[in-house]
Order: C-alpha cells, then structure tokens, then sequence
C-alpha cells in the first residue's frame, strides 16, 4: 500500500508553451523593447504628491481589495482542510455516569418460592474511556490530486486579488485625471465667461452710440449664456469624480473634496514607457497567471474524479476501558482493528460522466487562459497606439490653442476699434474656448492611456512573489 500510495491517476499538469499560447515574438505595432523599469509603483511617475497618496492607499482601504484577500484567505484555508485528507484522524471521548437512589435503605422483597431476600440500595458511579483512529489510504493519489488542485487554487486567488488591486489603482487614477480635467475646463470657461462679459458691455456701449445695431449685444448675450450654462454641469462632473475617489478609498463620498479643491494641473507622466517583449507582459500579468494556475487546479480535478472509479481502502482501529473507579480504569483494556475495502459496483455511469466533466472543464480552462494570453497582448497594443494617438493630439491641439488665441486677440482688438463685425468675434472667441478644453481633454487622454499601459503591461504589484494572506506564509510556489 506505501508503494502504490505514490501513484496518483489522472494526468500531470505541464505549463503550456507559448507557441500553443499564440504568443508571438515583439508587437505587432511600435515599441520601445528596452528592458522595463520597475513598475511595481508606477503612479508615482506622474509626480504628483495627491495622486501618489491615493493610488498608493488603494491596498490598504479600498473594500474591493479587501473583499478579494478575504477571497484569498478562504482559499488558503480550503488547501488546509485539503492537506488534512493526506492524514488520519483521531478522536477520543471519555463519559462519567452517577446512579442514585434518592430514598437510599434496604428494601425486602419475597421470592415466588416464598424465599426472603435483602437488597441494599445506594449510590454507584462508573468511568469510561476510549479512543477511535482510522485513516483513508490514498492508494490512486485522489487527495494528493486534490491537494494539488487546492494549492493551485490558492495561488490563482493570490493573483487574482492583485489582479483587483490593479483594477482599483487604475480607476483611483482616472477618476483623479478626470476631476482635474474638469478643474480645467470650468477654469477655461470662467475665463471665457470673463471676456465674454467686457465683449457684451462693449457691444451694449457701441449700441447706444448708434454705432451698430441691436443684434451685436444679442449675440454677446447669446454666447455668454451659452458658456455660463456649460459651468453648473461641469461642476457636477467634477464632484462625481471626487465623490468617487472618495468612495475608491473606502471613504465617504465628500472626503477628499477639501483636498482636491485646490486646482492643479493635469498629471502628464514620463514621455515614454520601454514596454519590453510579450513574453515579459505574460509574466507580469496576474489575470494571466490565475488563469494558469486555473488550469493546473482543473488538471488536477481530472485526478480526484479517477480516482474514484478505483477501491478505496481504510484502515482503524479503537481501544476502549470502562470502571467503577479512576484507578481501575487501566485494568481492563479492549481494543479492535479493521480494514475496510470499498468499489462501486454500479451508479448508472456517475463517476466516468464526472471525469469527463472535469477533463471538459480542464479544456474550458486552456481556452479561457489562452484567451486570456491573448487579451493581455491585445491590451497592450491598444495601449501603446491610444498613448501615441493622444501625444499626436496633445502636439496639434497646442498649436490649435495658439493659433485661436491670436485669432481671438486680432478679433477683440478689430471689433473694439469698429473694424470687423461681433460675428467675427463671435466665432474667434468659440473657437479659443473649444481649443482650450480640446488641449485640455488631449492631456487627459494622454494620462489615461499612460495609466491604461501601465495597467495593461500588469504594473502595480511585486509579480516576482505570488500574494499571500497575512497570516499566509507560503512561498512563490503556494507550498508551506
């Protein structure tokens, strides 16, 4: 039996190569394949003293995160009660009973031979003891399956809480980046609002001077109601995302309102990300290492269902001492020992359909990894064209600001000095105010898709070591 309780049915789990993967050799679309940096904190590139504080706080106060280490520790528990199949179990008991004559004396009674007898009666207590082992030989390796399974379980859980932890760090920051794209924009209309108001009083002016008609202060009134109807809803767009980093923090929504209320710049972020192979992507992405790790637990699965088609083999035993008194207790001991043999006859094709079901769910797991794979390199090229995309916007919309200031400059100057009519400077002011809040959302765009590549390249965690719980202390490979 210790011989063949090495064996274990089913098949061993191989990682799969990258060729059956589809993963191929460099990107499909331009990029820097320098050797990443560090991405463990990747926020703090953005140099931004706030958005460092939030992103960074994620771990420890977003309950996102905190309901998946709890996911993380149910898991640790269940390779616990796993491993507790690979060993026998031992019970033992013990019991103290009192009989007592609460009336007490000696009663006489007659015999039907006509015979007198006595009997006293009185108090009377006994104690027993006894003990029960038995364990489950694991003849096929059912439970060694299902430990394995248990502890690819585990460190899939691991990757995925650090898979959340990302996903919450991610919309920390594009929350952050959209509350101060919002600070901007109302900035930019205040400012235009400003103008617009010396426009509409220098149009009233040349009215009463009989210099033009009416329809000059109608359009300034026009355009500066049109501009301040755009405030309210900006200001409302602007408390949502504070209102949601608040509550991204596990804080109520109206926390960090205090805090975000002085205005500050967009956070831009390096000018460019080394992005490295595919092969390293692979490597760094928890979503597609808990994918892995859930195809070694439904591999694993494969064994535990075959192992039931086979006998299953228990040995036990028990002792047992019962007495009158304690020190009588060692004087009379009985014990047995047994082994038991079990195989089912017949379930009507139970068993064989569960060990179908699992390879059919080990498929399922190979397809869903893969796709995962292929998701991960899809992210990232989406990532890098989305940051190139938006530095080209960003460069052409600076140079569009520029040009509708000086339109906007030329077209004041002419209208105030009667050379040019209010529609010319209708149009001029509607242009640098679309302008400023173009650049405006360009940098936005450009801070989100820097914070999208980071994500998508699988930053924000240590991948050289497999999360664990606190009280956890297994290594990289789950294993005590």
């Amino acid at each position: 039996m210790l011989l063949l309780s090495g064996c274990a049915v089913g098949p061993d789990y191989h990682p799969q190569s990258g060729a059956s993967l589809g993963v191929p050799q460099q990107y499909s679309v331009a990029a820097d394949e320098q050797p990443r940096a560090d991405l463990t904190h990747w926020w703090t590139s953005f140099n931004d003293p706030l958005l460092t504080q939030l992103v960074g706080s994620a771990e420890a106060t977003n309950l996102d995160v905190a309901q998946a280490l709890t996911r993380l520790r149910q898991a640790r528990e269940s390779l616990v009660q796993s491993r507790a199949s690979l060993l026998p179990s031992l019970s033992a008991s013990g019991t103290v009973s009192r009989n007592q004559n609460l009336r007490g004396g000696t009663s006489t009674y007659t015999l039907p031979d006509g015979t007198v007898t006595s009997i006293t009666t009185g108090n009377s207590t006994s104690f027993s003891i006894g003990a029960d082992a038995s364990y489950q030989a694991d003849l096929f390796g059912g439970n060694l399956r299902s430990v394995q399974a248990a502890r690819a379980s585990l460190a899939a859980s691991g990757y995925n809480y650090a898979d959340v932890l990302i996903t919450v760090q991610g919309e920390i920051a594009r929350n952050y980046i959209l509350a101060r794209l919002y600070q901007a924009q109302l900035t930019n209309a205040r400012n235009a609002l400003s103008i617009q108001d010396d426009n509409l009083q220098i149009a009233q002016w040349r009215v009463q001077a009989g210099l033009v008609s009416s329809l000059d202060q109608e359009q300034a009134r026009q355009q500066r109601a049109q501009t301040a109807a755009t405030i309210p809803s900006l200001e409302n767009s602007y408390n949502q995302a504070v209102s949601r980093l608040g509550v991204l923090t596990g804080q109520a929504p109206g926390a960090l309102k205090t805090e975000m209320e002085k205005k500050e710049p967009i956070p831009q972020g390096p000018s460019d990300i080394a992005v490295g192979i595919p092969a390293d992507t692979l490597r760094q992405r928890p979503d597609v290492r808990a994918a892995e790790r859930d195809l070694a637990a439904a591999t694993a699965q494969i064994g535990v269902a075959k192992a039931q088609l086979f006998p299953q083999f228990n040995i036990g035993g028990s002792i047992d001492s019962s007495a009158n008194a304690l020190s009588s207790l060692t004087n009379i001991i009985t014990g047995r020992l047994f082994a038991t043999i079990a195989q089912t006859i017949f379930d009507g094709g139970r068993q064989r359909a569960q060990v179908r079901s699992n390879e059919a769910a080990a498929q399922g797991a190979f397809y869903n990894y893969k796709q995962t794979v292929l998701s991960a390199l899809e992210d990232v090229e989406n990532g890098i064209t989305a940051l190139d995309t938006a530095e080209q916007r960003e460069r052409d919309y600076t140079t569009a600001l520029n040009a509708a200031n000086n339109a906007a400059i030329l077209s004041r100057s002419q209208y105030r000095a009667g050379l040019t009519d209010f529609t010319t400077l209708n149009q001029a002011e509607s242009a640098l105010l679309s302008a400023a809040n173009s650049l405006s959302q360009a940098r936005a765009d450009r801070a989100n898709a820097l914070i999208q590549l980071y994500g998508a390249l699988g930053g924000g965690w240590q991948s050289d070591t497999a999360p664990t719980t606190p009280l956890d202390q297994t290594t990289t490979n789950g294993k005590r």
